[in-house]
């Protein structure tokens, strides 16, 4: 495509996961049955949490949440991601593209403070059990909740209106399998150097502020846990925080390994690859370790499924 305005691009092409066609029906049927997964699975948690009274707790209104984060990240990429598996070009319209992008940032974001606000639940739950119910309180689970969401609609606001606001140029191929901040700014051609700081600014800020929130409480979650005399005290606290923790491994790992890459080893096929794993394999994951390792939840779907006309009432 030779170098024009923004105003005359009506659309981009999509690079797709991989460029090998064998692939392409082996990855179509991979990535249906992982969404299928991930759809079943946390709009599952959401009933869950919303009709069973058990689960009325900070604890589960956090799950909740964060399985309406995941099912939103899955949702805005692999829909459109499965019908260009079957088309022979992979187009996604300009607006589509912006679209796209601004939902994928606010979801994401989300996610890192989501993950955050739930460490800090864990920490008040077993570090000062008997003011748990006073420090997590209606109130603040809304606004631990709340302020995450307002945050992540403004930066992926931010992002997007400075991305499309810019002139395009040279080419209208994203090498990547959605429309990300990083591949869309790597076409642009003009003034591009402030919206890249930007990037690495917020990118540092969201990682670096909610792992540190999510380190400390677990620091802190430790000290209380040794200081226990009762060997099932111990066991009860680790498993409380079993799950959790599993996802902040998962979730935080795929983004260290994407960010911490050296320049010289660096490809864009090394970030679709981590790109896979914390937008749509996690989100299949996450409602699948907590209903797989919480007897909470196992309890409450027998109960939904065993008698859901009372819980109803």
């Amino acid at each position: 495509m030779s170098q024009q305005n923004l105003t005359s691009l009506t659309e981009f092409i999509l690079m797709g996961v991989t460029k090998q066609p064998e692939l392409q029906v082996p990855l179509f049927m991979a990535f249906l049955i992982i969404y299928t997964i991930t759809v079943v699975g946390n709009l599952g948690m959401i009933i869950l949490t919303q009709v069973d009274s058990r689960l009325h707790t900070p604890m589960y209104f956090f799950i909740k949440h964060l399985a309406f984060i995941d099912l939103g990240n899955s949702t805005v990429i692999c829909p459109k991601m499965l019908v260009n598996f079957v088309m022979d070009q992979n187009v996604i319209s300009y607006y589509a593209c912006a679209t796209q992008l601004a939902f994928f940032l606010m979801f994401i974001i989300s996610e890192f403070f989501i993950l955050s606000a739930m460490a800090y639940d864990r920490y008040s739950a077993i570090c000062n059990p008997l003011l748990y119910n006073v420090i997590m309180s209606q109130r603040c689970c809304h606004v631990l909740v709340g302020i995450p969401y307002l945050y992540s609609i403004f930066q992926a606001l931010l992002f997007t209106i400075k991305i499309f606001t810019l002139n395009f140029c040279g080419s209208n191929v994203i090498n990547h399998f959605y429309c990300d901040d990083v591949p869309l700014v790597l076409l642009l051609c003009s003034n591009a150097q402030e919206i890249e700081l930007l990037i690495i600014l917020f990118s540092a800020l969201n990682l670096l502020s909610s792992l540190l929130v999510v380190l400390v409480s677990y620091i802190l979650i430790l000290i209380a846990i040794f200081r226990m005399h009762s060997a099932e005290g111990r066991k009860k606290a680790f498993s409380t925080c079993g799950s959790h923790l599993t996802m902040v491994v998962l979730f935080y790992g795929s983004l260290l390994f994407m960010y911490t890459q050296p320049k010289s080893t660096y490809s864009f096929d090394t970030d679709k690859m981590a790109s896979v794993f914390y937008t749509l394999v996690i989100p299949m994951l996450n409602p699948l370790i907590y209903s797989l390792r919480n007897k909470e939840v196992k309890n409450a779907f027998h109960r939904v499924f065993r008698n859901p006309c009372k819980l109803c009432i």
